[in-house]
């Protein structure tokens, strides 16, 4: 093969592989390495987990590569059928569903187990982003109530579950594209007064561990062997790493089994206790520029589909980062959503590299006219 050929080959292949935006890249980095150094301090004594996490984080590469090879407009042709799968597959959890400590959630499928709420944390706001477009011209009051509607059916399918942590990342993803699109501030309005007037009997309707996690959430000592230990311990955790930090794999709340969940929902107590307040402005800082380089992209996409896609997934890292960091210094109930790039687990980690994936292909075909 001559040099000519060789080139021309690389050229061809170039632009499937040179796909990530590297600002996106770098942060990404440098969130998986501190999550890899937390979890070897945190996993002490737990066989397996930081090479499962390793083969996680390669799964979430590849799959972030895959779909940053997806064009916006493959994205805009397969909305509406993933959106429609992953409903059906709810109603199919709701119907033949396994259940796991207490939660209908799972749906087995040959060997494995699968979590189809997981899917519509993309499958939303890609649906509501594709209904938007087609309706860019002639956007009604009408317009919003099919998108409210079309967002909480599987909201309704997921809270159902129940799965509370999941079915917020949902909504807030899913508002976000909606608020984005133009819901007038007076529709907000009411919204909210509707939502204040609903919350009695919204009350009476949660499950008893859920009025719990509330009512910890207003005095956790009430129950501090039971109910309110969790949060008790993790705030413990966090208080005691000071201004600097306890130093790394010496933090004696994770170590001596006091800190619950420590290497998945609970694993910022892990890092506040062995980086202290200066380590957690670090992280914070470093959700703030994924955050903002998320906006960015947005801000510089080609169409309203991509502008209102990509709002909505900066807005699932910002959910998930400030849920979780409220929920373990025990300012938000206790609703199981993980620390983005950092808790353990391989199906937030996948979801996670698929939202990414999207962010860099909307950068990557910026330049595309719209139409």
């Amino acid at each position: 093969m001559s040099i000519n050929e060789r080139r021309s080959l690389w050229r061809r292949v170039k632009p499937y592989l040179a796909v990530f935006d590297p600002p996106l890249m770098l942060i990404i980095l440098m969130l998986l390495a501190t999550s890899l150094l937390t979890l070897a301090s945190a996993s002490l004594g737990i066989p397996g987990k930081i090479e499962d996490h390793l083969r996680n984080i390669v799964l979430c590469f590849f799959v972030m590569w895959l779909t940053a090879n997806v064009t916006p407009q493959m994205m805009m042709r397969i909305a509406v059928p993933a959106y429609t799968i992953a409903v059906l597959l709810l109603i199919a959890v709701a119907l033949f569903g396994t259940i796991k400590l207490g939660a209908r959630r799972w749906l087995h499928i040959g060997v494995i187990d699968i979590q189809p709420s997981e899917f519509l944390k993309i499958a939303a706001p890609l649906m509501l982003a594709w209904f938007f477009q087609h309706n860019a011209g002639a956007l009604r009051w009408q317009s919003f109530a099919i998108a409210a509607v079309l967002l909480l059916a599987p909201v309704y399918l997921i809270a159902r579950q129940p799965d509370l942590g999941t079915s917020l990342l949902v909504v807030a993803a899913g508002f976000t594209v909606i608020f984005l699109a133009g819901l007038p501030w007076r529709i907000m309005l009411g919204l909210a007064i509707a939502i204040s007037c609903y919350l009695p009997i919204a009350w009476s309707h949660m499950h008893d561990y859920q009025r719990d996690r509330v009512m910890m959430l207003i005095d956790p000592t009430k129950d501090p062997l039971g109910k309110g230990f969790h949060i008790i311990q993790s705030i413990i955790g966090i208080g005691s790493g000071g201004i600097t930090g306890k130093g790394w794999t010496h933090g004696t709340q994770a170590h001596l089994d006091f800190v619950p969940e420590r290497t998945t929902d609970f694993i910022f107590a892990v890092y506040s206790e062995e980086f202290g307040l200066v380590g957690n402005l670090i992280l914070m800082l470093m959700y703030l520029l994924l955050v903002g380089r998320g906006l960015m992209i947005a801000a510089n996409a080609p169409s309203f589909f991509t502008r209102l896609l990509a709002g909505a997934i900066t807005m699932i890292f910002f959910t998930y980062a400030f849920v979780n960091m409220g929920m373990v210094s025990g300012i938000l109930p206790v609703v199981g959503v993980p620390l983005p790039f950092l808790s353990y687990g391989g199906t937030a980690l996948i979801t996670l590299g698929v939202a990414t994936g999207i962010l860099m292909s909307i950068q990557r075909h910026r330049k595309l006219v719209q139409t």
